[in-house]
């Protein structure tokens, strides 16, 4: 007999089939007893009586443990006092595929780092299941886009030897006999592919950072999702682009999801509106001071979260906005590779975007032209030799070009309603955290 989806049981009232998937909860009653089982797409009782003395069916029944792997068989019929969907299935077979141990590792209620330990038992939670098919909604809705813009995807690598960004968050590992670099961004490879021609590219992959941090929004490694196009004229080309390209994955999430992340985290999926709100560095710390935020940050500093959230804040009361681009920093806090202001050379044609008092972008536009780019490296006090490689890519004419890097697990946390990204990482790496 061919397997029967939960999902599917609607249009199989009449019929007996055979439903695969784990033991949610076993009620052993006097004269009856219930099966309640789950599979990828839903719940369905099963019941069946309990005859005196009890047979063979009875018994496995009443042996059953949560989470076993079962296959059953039997009828289905409608009734619409069963809360599961109006139907039942009348049992005429259990076989037990593999048999959980009595006592779960961890139920929804324990701590997060015993449910990461566990989090193979975890995942089978249809709240967390929920989390990762909205991730995979999200990931197509982006490629979707990006090829209706002809955008190629590029695989980047990531073994490097030298820094991509900053060279006190480097892995370092043994690569043959010298020392190479897990690495931070593909940033320079899609640089790279601007140089050759390439024009608009994206890659959805993962980045290491040696990061010591053990905060909710922090981890070693995740998923980064990469963005480089060219023949910009600013960066607000840029922020054109990556604005229209969340209004389109947003669309999809709700269209698909929308109801059942309501219904699950109590979250409405937004549809954001464009042009998304913008503001300079300097504007928004004279808002906050404006607004009583107390330590605002200074004039050659970033924003801290305190200020993310603050401003994220002020700008959903004034503008009835969850979004909103941050532009114009200070060269201290952003890469040589930045494209400065010819106006301002203090200044960079940079943004972050911040989501609901988190920030899930950083992005520019980048400088395309040797001698500036090089003398911007000697300006910060890099080290050029290691990275003559990279400099190289704009001896033989580069277009004017832009991108942004885009933190998923950071878009699936707000868009979830979940307090870390512990949550929303398939198996997360952390300080302490190599296995399972």
């Amino acid at each position: 007999m061919a397997r029967t989806l939960i999902d599917e049981l609607k249009s199989k009232v009449g019929e007996v089939v055979e439903l695969r998937g784990w033991v949610n909860a076993v009620r052993d009653q006097k004269r009856v007893q219930f099966v309640i089982v789950r599979d990828a797409t839903g719940m369905a009782q099963t019941v069946v009586s309990k005859e005196e003395p009890p047979t063979a069916l009875n018994e496995r029944i009443s042996a059953l443990t949560p989470e076993s792997a079962v296959t059953v068989s039997g009828l289905v019929v409608a009734d619409e006092r069963v809360k599961l969907g109006g139907l039942e299935l009348q049992l005429q077979d259990v076989q037990v595929e593999a048999m959980a141990e009595p006592e779960l590792p961890v139920t929804a209620e324990s701590a997060l780092d015993k449910r990461i330990d566990w989090r193979y038992v975890d995942l089978r939670r249809p709240d967390r299941r929920l989390i990762f098919e909205v991730q995979g909604t999200v990931e197509h809705a982006m490629r979707e886009f990006w090829r209706q813009q002809g955008f190629m995807e590029i695989h980047t690598p990531k073994f490097m030897g030298s820094a991509s960004e900053s060279g006190a968050e480097l892995f370092k590992v043994e690569y043959f006999e010298r020392t190479a670099y897990l690495a931070q961004s593909p940033q320079f490879y899609k640089q790279m592919a601007m140089a050759g021609g390439f024009e608009k590219v994206f890659e959805i992959g993962p980045v290491f950072r040696a990061n010591p941090s053990f905060t909710s929004r922090h981890d070693t490694e995740f998923t980064s999702v990469d963005v480089e196009l060219s023949w910009v004229d600013s960066h607000e080309d840029v922020m054109a682009f990556e604005e229209q390209w969340l209004e389109h994955v947003f669309k999809v999430v709700k269209e698909v999801h929308g109801d059942a992340i309501k219904e699950t985290f109590g979250v409405d999926t937004v549809v954001p509106a464009t042009p998304f709100p913008r503001i300079s560095l300097a504007d928004a710390k004279e808002l906050l001071r404006a607004n009583g935020h107390e330590a605002v940050p200074g004039p050659d500093d970033d924003l801290d979260p305190p200020s993310e959230r603050a401003l994220s804040a002020l700008i959903a009361r004034e503008h009835g906005h969850e979004f909103v681009f941050v532009t114009d920093y200070p060269t201290s806090v952003r890469p040589f590779y930045h494209m400065r202001h010819a106006d301002q050379p203090t200044l960079t044609k940079s943004f972050d975007l911040l989501w609901k008092g988190i920030e899930i972008t950083t992005g520019a536009q980048r400088e395309h032209r040797y001698e500036p780019l090089l003398e911007q490296a000697h300006d910060k006090g890099v080290e050029v030799e290691p990275i003559q490689y990279y400099l190289d890519f704009f001896r033989y004419g580069a277009p004017p070009h832009g991108g942004f890097g885009f933190g998923l697990t950071r878009l699936l946390m707000q868009m979830t309603g979940q307090d870390n990204v512990r949550e929303v990482t398939f198996l997360y790496r952390g300080p302490n955290r190599l296995e399972p």
